[in-house]
């Protein structure tokens, strides 16, 4: 039972404490200057490899064409 205090103990204080950290630490490195390039080719490297605008496309075949 007394092993089970002190992990509640611990948990309580230092493990918040270094969550909290973390949390903040992740959010520093997100948020960070300089980082709204690498955030932006990110978010573009989608459309990296693409010939040509989404959407048009090839034509529809002729009547003709479909019913063979």
């Amino acid at each position: 039972m007394e092993t089970y205090s002190l992990l509640r103990e611990f948990a309580d204080s230092w493990m918040l404490l270094l969550l909290v950290l973390i949390f903040l630490g992740t959010v520093f490195w997100a948020w960070r200057p300089g980082s709204r390039k690498l955030h932006d080719e990110a978010a573009k490297s989608i459309f990296r490899n693409e010939l040509k605008p989404a959407g048009g496309g090839a034509p529809a075949p002729a009547r003709s064409e479909r019913e063979a």
